[in-house]
């Protein structure tokens, strides 16, 4: 019998909002150097300002290159202030780590805008489609999402370092997949 390998697409599944969001950073610092090829972005704490929270992703190789993602729609405004212009700015970083065939890409989550389609999506699906290892974070409100989004073959992991490292360790143990 041949041994399965291991799902080459992991979330991090969580139930709060930046929960994931430093064990990413750690994790890509971590890996890099080790002089693994890990592209991707990584989610900053949230930064306050006049206008409120400002969240801003942050490219893993280039910590200068920082993509402000929400806008400032005023402090009695209750709506998201996702800002999908800043998303598809940052959008850049994933699809340069398809180019440059990265060993692992990092996508700060998979939320509010990939479960409709949009946000990073496109680049989400060319990466797996690719073959390369995929590490993102999905907080249960869109964990249903996901998993339609990924077929099913995503695994899922506790926010947990050992649970990240385990998988990563799979993935570069395991024979080249066919991609």
């Amino acid at each position: 019998m041949i041994p399965s390998s291991p799902p080459r697409i992991a979330a991090i599944v969580h139930d709060h909002s930046g929960a994931p969001d430093g064990l990413l950073a750690a994790f890509a610092a971590r890996q890099l150097a080790a002089g693994q090829r890990v592209r991707g972005l990584v989610h900053l704490p949230h930064e306050s300002t006049s206008n409120g929270k400002r969240m801003v992703l942050m490219d893993v190789t280039d910590p200068a290159s920082r993509y402000p993602i929400s806008q400032a729609l005023g402090p009695a405004s209750c709506g998201c202030n996702l800002d999908p212009g800043g998303i598809a700015d940052a959008s850049v970083v994933l699809r340069r780590a398809l180019q440059e065939h990265a060993e692992l890409v990092i996508a700060n989550r998979f939320g509010t805008l990939e479960s409709t389609g949009s946000g990073m999506a496109d680049e989400l699906l060319a990466l797996m489609l690719a073959g390369i290892p995929l590490l993102t974070a999905v907080k249960l409100p869109y964990l249903d999402a996901w998993r339609q989004f990924t077929g099913g073959m995503a695994i899922e992991l506790p926010a947990e370092d050992a649970a990240v490292q385990a998988w990563w360790d799979a993935c570069r143990n395991a024979p080249e997949a066919a991609a």
